[in-house]
Order: structure tokens, then C-alpha cells, then sequence
């Protein structure tokens, strides 16, 4: 799919009839049972996993609980994320109170800063100048970007495809590092609560690795967790739009044009469903953003219909495919960095 393919007008009538039919087949319904039950199996995964870390002391099968950790950690953000996107409660109080815990408590993630930045994201994802996911920083995600980048992007740019994993690595203390930092921006809510929950999260953190282990199985214990958390975490998201056409400044579609063509799905069963909480139906996520995941595999068919009766291409593919895509194109934009073709 190119970039011209998604410069085609459309009618917001489009996505009010898909809309109305998973509303009608009552797609749109709260799951308090299921998030119940969600939420009870990793918050007890999650005491379990504290249970065994101080059993088992200063010892190396540590690296065991560091790795089970990783899993966690992305799991409760995860879930994190469903609580945001208001698909466990309807109103604000009990989605913000719970997305602290989730959020800021357990994983040392900042709810408000992660909730200010994925509403612009849903709102215009994969625009260069309006969706914070593919603004240039580390990485550039178009050659316009990779002409005119500078500092650290420039450097990593020629091999950001085969620095990417690596890079992925320090993703979850960047996730830690994003949310204090957003401490400092007056627009932020609550600052002191969500201050002190993230405090709370990382003396706690590093008081009960560097009192049960040694300094060495500590900082082995936290470069494991954290790294592999953050590897876990950008493997889950980057499928979704990584490698897909992006908007400009001056391109205009209507809403359902907006969120089908600029993502991607992944195929999979069970486990995938479970390892990607539900975001491996991205399209659906898109179009449908306070829609719990257990429903999101239901509305695919009403989706892929609909997008065949209107003629909008509807993409999925493998989560291997969906990688080597994203790769792929960050490879293809690095190339005026590589030709030293710059502004």
C-alpha cells in the first residue's frame, strides 16, 4: 500500500453504518466478568511473582523471575491500556483511579503522560506532524524526517532497521524516564498523586532488589526485566502501524479511512490474542477504541465486510510479516542518511 493510495476522499456515513452494526450485534457492551477475571489471574500472577523473588533470595534462578517479570510488567500495561481507553468503566473516576494503580504503581509507567500521548495518537495515528508515535526522535519513519533529522536520529538513522531491537531494550526505563519527566508539564493533572505513586513504584523497585540480591544479581536482575519489559512492549506495538502508509500536513481523510489505512492487523489464535492483549485486531482497536478486547476478534468480520463494500483496503497479515515490514521500511526511509542526500 502506498501513500497515494490513502489520499481518497470519503463520507463519515461510511463508519456511522459499520458503527451502527456492531453496536446492533452489542459489540459496544461493557465485560465487567471478563476484566474480573483479567485482572484477578495477573494481579495474582504479580503477587506470586513477589512471593518467589523473596523465597527465593539471593540466588541466580533470580534471572527466572526477572524474565517471568518481563511478562507482567507488559501484561499489567496491557491491561493498563483496556482501563484507559474506557472499556472496564464508563466514567472518568474509577478509569483515572485504576489506571494510577495499573499504571504509575505497578509497572513505574505515567498514566497521565501514556493517556495525554495515545489519544493523539488515536486521533490522527501515523501523521507526521499530529501522532507523537512517528515524530522523529531516535527514529525517523520517513526519508522528509531522515533528511532533516539530527542528533541521535541522524547517527542511528543509516542502521536504525538493524539497531531497532537493541533500541527496544532501554524502552521500558524510557517509559520510566517519559513519566517522571511529564511531572513538569503544567498541563498535567494530579501531578503530586501520580508523582507519588511513580516514587512509591521505583524506590520500592530498587529497595527490594539491592536488599534480597547482591549488586550484581541486582543490576543483572533490572537490566533483564527492564530490557526485556521494553523489548516486549515495542514488539507488541510496533506491528500495529510500523511500516504502514503516513499522512502529511494537508492530507485528509474521514475517520474510518484515517484508522483502516494507516494500520495493520496480525493474524493469530489464542496465545497470540493473549501475548498482544488484543492488539493484534488494531484495526478494529482504531475504529472502535472503547470496545473491550474480548470483542475485538467479533467485530473483525463486520470490519472486513464493511471495508470490501466500500472499497478500502483491509491489511493483515503475520506477526513475522508484520516485523519484517516494519524493518523494511525503516531501512528504506534511513537510505538519504546513508547517501548522505540531506537538507
Amino acid at each position: 500500500m502506498t501513500t497515494e493510495t490513502i489520499a481518497r476522499p470519503g463520507t463519515g456515513s461510511d463508519y456511522a453504518r459499520l458503527l451502527q452494526r456492531v453496536t446492533d450485534a452489542g459489540l459496544m457492551r461493557r465485560r465487567p466478568g471478563y476484566y474480573v477475571v483479567r485482572i484477578g489471574l495477573i494481579l495474582g500472577l504479580y503477587a506470586g511473582g513477589l512471593a518467589a523473588f523473596f523465597a527465593l533470595g539471593d540466588s541466580w534462578w533470580q534471572v527466572g523471575v526477572a524474565v517471568f517479570f518481563a511478562v507482567m510488567f507488559a501484561q499489567v500495561a496491557l491491561v493498563s491500556h483496556d482501563i484507559a481507553h474506557r472499556q472496564v468503566f464508563r466514567t472518568e473516576k474509577p478509569t483515572r483511579m485504576t489506571g494510577w494503580v495499573t499504571g504509575n504503581l505497578l509497572v513505574g509507567m505515567g498514566y497521565g503522560w501514556w493517556m495525554e500521548k495515545h489519544t493523539r495518537h488515536h486521533a490522527n495515528p501515523n501523521h507526521e506532524e499530529l501522532d507523537p508515535d512517528v515524530r522523529p526522535d531516535v527514529i525517523v519513519w520517513s526519508k522528509e524526517q531522515a533528511r532533516s533529522s539530527k542528533g541521535l536520529a541522524r547517527i542511528i538513522g543509516p542502521r536504525q532497521a538493524l539497531l531497532f531491537y537493541p533500541l527496544l531494550l532501554l524502552e521500558g526505563l524510557n517509559l520510566h524516564v517519559s513519566g517522571f519527566r511529564s511531572l513538569t508539564n503544567p498541563k498535567l493533572k494530579f501531578k503530586a498523586v501520580e508523582g507519588v505513586l511513580l516514587t512509591v513504584h521505583v524506590v520500592g523497585y530498587l529497595a527490594a532488589l539491592f536488599m534480597v540480591l547482591s549488586p550484581v544479581k541486582a543490576l543483572i536482575f533490572l537490566a533483564i526485566h527492564q530490557g526485556l519489559w521494553g523489548l516486549y512492549m515495542g514488539s507488541v506495538f510496533a506491528p500495529g502501524h510500523k511500516g504502514m502508509p503516513t499522512l502529511k500536513q494537508g492530507e485528509k481523510l474521514d475517520y474510518l479511512r484515517r484508522q483502516v489505512l494507516t494500520t495493520r492487523n496480525v493474524r493469530g489464535g489464542v496465545v497470540t490474542d493473549i501475548a498482544m492483549g488484543g492488539l493484534n485486531y488494531q484495526i478494529e482497536h482504531h475504529l472502535f477504541p472503547n470496545m473491550p478486547s474480548p470483542h475485538l476478534p467479533l467485530a473483525q468480520s463486520f470490519v472486513r465486510d464493511h471495508c470490501a463494500e466500500i472499497d478500502v483496503p483491509y491489511y493483515e497479515t503475520s506477526l513475522i510479516q508484520s516485523h519484517h515490514e516494519a524493518l523494511q521500511h525503516m531501512h528504506e526511509v534511513g537510505e538519504p542518511l546513508r547517501l548522505g542526500n540531506l537538507e
